[in-house]
């Protein structure tokens, strides 16, 4: 089998993994052909069906994770949040306290975890589905144990921080596929009703053949946290996650994949290869870059330009802009010609006024958990932990290329044994990363992975 074959099916049939596997939830769509003229929206639905009790476990509970467990409660009825767990004691206790507030659920003393091992008590109690919202670095770790148990799963985006740590989410990916088990992954452009139009109508061949894209995620700083007094090197750096490579991955993984699974859904396969550059202007803390501009290459010699940018006291940018032989759309809610004529807009709901509201009717948080139970209860089998994955090791493809100055191609990733781990979990000293600001045309590809390693 050649690794381009390889590639195709991490993405899977897009339309399969990405709208059609969620029939189950509501969408009919006509036919998908490129030669296709004539257009069906997509219906969706508005709760999941009824079915027996789901019981949930939520492995990281900070403010996504708690987002995340009410999303699922409110997804339909007869859903129940009955474990937690997390390595902060504050965060989980916020989390149960939120979750009693604002959604009447009180889960048990016996049924919360805390620790680097909460997320095996979680998967190990009587739960049949797992939320998964941890820092992106424990995400394999623990993707891989849920799917062994045999737990449907909500698996936050990214799937990974290293190719090492990805290529295990591919492999349980397949696991889960065999077992027929629900994966919804939290790259909810998938799920999103503007968005998710807005393709169908693109692959009704309004805008011709797809020739090339750029996408933005050009925003005000990211987050951080100080060290404070008392506080460990692993405690500093798990409270600080989103500014440190080992945890997060860097902006260009773990923001960015979104606009990577976005195009690449579009163009039906991900790129082949990766040449950028970024750097590093006003973050306070850890050791990413802020700001990271890539080139991505198909294998037919089509480019997508991908550009992130977490500085304030910029211009914002977010979106996308995909170009064909007949036009081109912003991916969202229009499209146009090359005379800037619109073609077709996407109609959001009308507010008591009779004017557009300018938003769904319902978010892609909830859109998401949606599909999920929905899945599971209908038996549909959706499965997107590949596309997630595959998706993640294009953004780590570029975030390599940006960090060494040099181009990085997919197989360069599928071959790589960069892994990102410390030598111990535990609140303490860390040793076993490499923890400096990486400097391109330094540290070569195999220099950084065998430090890395």
């Amino acid at each position: 089998m050649s690794k381009h074959k390889s590639r195709r099916e991490f993405l899977g049939d897009a339309t399969a993994l990405g709208l059609m596997g969620a029939l189950g939830a509501g969408y009919v769509l006509s036919s998908c052909s490129d030669t296709r003229t004539t257009f069906e929206a997509p219906v969706f639905f508005d709760k999941a069906p009824d079915g027996p009790i789901l019981r949930a476990g939520l492995i990281g509970c900070g403010s996504r994770g708690t987002g995340a467990a009410i999303n699922f409660l409110n997804a339909g009825p007869n859903l129940q949040i009955t474990a937690l767990g997390d390595v902060f004691q504050h965060r989980l206790d916020r989390c149960r306290s939120l979750l009693k507030e604002q959604a009447g659920v009180e889960v048990a003393d016996q049924n919360c975890f805390i620790g680097f091992d909460a997320y095996e008590k979680v998967i190990q109690s009587d739960v049949d589905v797992i939320l998964h919202v941890t820092p992106q670095h424990f995400r394999p770790l623990h993707f891989v144990a849920a799917v062994k148990a045999s737990k449907h799963v909500f698996i936050e985006k990214p799937a990974g921080v290293d190719p090492v740590g990805v290529r295990s989410v591919m492999a349980a990916a397949k696991m889960a596929e065999a077992a027929r088990l629900t994966v919804v992954a939290g790259t909810n452009f998938r799920h999103q009703r503007d968005y998710l139009t807005t393709y169908n109508m693109v692959k009704s061949g309004i805008i011709g053949d797809l020739v090339s894209a750029n996408a933005y995620d050009i925003r005000g700083k990211i987050w951080h946290v100080n060290r404070q007094q008392g506080w460990s090197d692993m405690e500093a750096m798990l409270r600080d996650w989103m500014n440190w490579y080992w945890l997060s991955g860097g902006d260009n993984v773990d923001i960015a994949v979104h606009q990577i699974d976005m195009v690449s859904m579009y163009f039906g396969k991900f790129p082949v290869k990766a040449i950028g550059f970024g750097g590093r202007h006003q973050r306070l803390t850890g050791n990413v870059y802020d700001f990271y501009s890539v080139e991505y290459t198909f294998d037919d010699g089509k480019t997508f330009e991908c550009k992130t940018r977490c500085i304030d006291g910029c211009d914002t940018k977010h979106g996308f802009m995909i170009y064909g032989t007949k036009g081109y759309t912003n991916c969202q809610n229009k499209i146009f010609d090359y005379d800037h004529n619109l073609l077709w807009e996407y109609q959001y709901p009308l507010d008591e006024t009779g004017r557009s509201t300018g938003r769904v009717a319902i978010s892609s948080y909830d859109e998401e958990m949606i599909n999920f139970v929905t899945s599971i209860r209908n038996n549909s089998r959706l499965n997107q932990a590949g596309n997630l994955a595959a998706a993640t090791l294009v953004g780590i493809m570029g975030r390599e290329s940006a960090i060494t100055g040099k181009e990085v191609s997919w197989d360069d990733m599928m071959n790589s044994n960069a892994q990102m781990k410390p030598d111990t979990y535990a609140m303490g000293p860390v040793s076993g990363l490499d923890l400096s600001i990486p400097a391109p045309g330094l540290v070569p590809n195999t220099e950084r992975s065998r430090r890395d390693g």
